[in-house]
């Protein structure tokens, strides 16, 4: 019986990452832009309109924008949850943990990068208007794009950096220091794991405005940068490498033009 219900949750979890990214697939599909985010004709006009005209459009709209981004939290972050979701199953064996837990922890986690997506739909929504970014989530200036690459990459070498990958790092440690039980537990402790992680990897999310929100390629190796950050075997030696990355590369944005 608790074989079965395990599997079914895991199935169940890594079902859901699989149909997020299908929808991420089939809206950049839909806006006729490549894997790369480079827009096709249809792409290309979409990009240049003005959010300001009267007529009804998606991306420049918090509704629709917002469930673009919240299905791309669920993409692009659960798959770096499953380490810590390995480290509260060792203690439903070795403690008190709870199957009800582990979907609390699952929870509290996504409830926070859901209220992350509301945060940088704004944010994205006042580029917009602001002239910043086309309709496509796409930094109009070097300056802007090599900026915010060089701010991320500065961002993996600062203290705040470093105390929320080392919780995220070793989810564990915090699980001991905050335990709780039950399903109510499991949620308030994923609420915190989920706020750490967020600190730690916000400027990933942020980089969209790089290449494109939509672009799915961006989506791929940021989503597998950060799950080998987090394990534990290897996190601790590539956070800084790609912080040396990333400044390079908006120096070169910049330089570039």
């Amino acid at each position: 019986m608790h074989a079965t219900l395990r599997t079914t949750l895991w199935l169940g979890f890594f079902a859901a990452i699989l149909a997020s990214w299908w929808v991420m697939y089939v809206m950049s599909v839909d806006m006729d832009l490549d894997l790369l985010g480079r827009p096709g004709p249809q792409g290309q006009a979409m990009a240049a309109m003005d959010p300001r005209m009267p007529m009804y459009m998606p991306m420049a709209n918090f509704g629709p924008l917002f469930w673009m981004w919240a299905i791309m939290m669920a993409a692009m972050m659960l798959p770096t949850l499953v380490p810590t979701l390995r480290a509260y199953e060792d203690l439903i064996v070795s403690a008190d943990g709870t199957r009800a837990g582990w979907l609390g922890v699952l929870l509290g986690y996504f409830i926070v990068w859901v209220g992350f997506a509301a945060v940088i739909t704004g944010a994205q929504l006042a580029l917009l208007f602001g002239g910043v970014v086309d309709m496509l989530g796409i930094a109009r200036s070097p300056w802007v794009a090599g900026g915010l690459l060089l701010v991320v990459g500065a961002f993996q070498f600062t203290g705040a950096k470093e105390i929320c990958h080392g919780v995220c790092h070793a989810p564990a440690m915090y699980f001991l220091g905050h335990w709780r039980t039950g399903f109510a537990g499991g949620l308030r402790m994923g609420l915190g794991l989920g706020a750490f992680c967020v600190g730690c990897c916000w400027g990933f999310m942020s980089l969209g405005f790089v290449g494109g929100v939509m672009n799915l390629a961006w989506m791929g190796l940021a989503t597998l940068f950060m799950v080998i950050e987090k394990l534990p075997q290897l996190g601790h030696y590539v956070t800084k490498p790609m912080g040396v990355l990333l400044c390079a590369a908006g120096l070169w944005v910049i330089v570039g033009g």
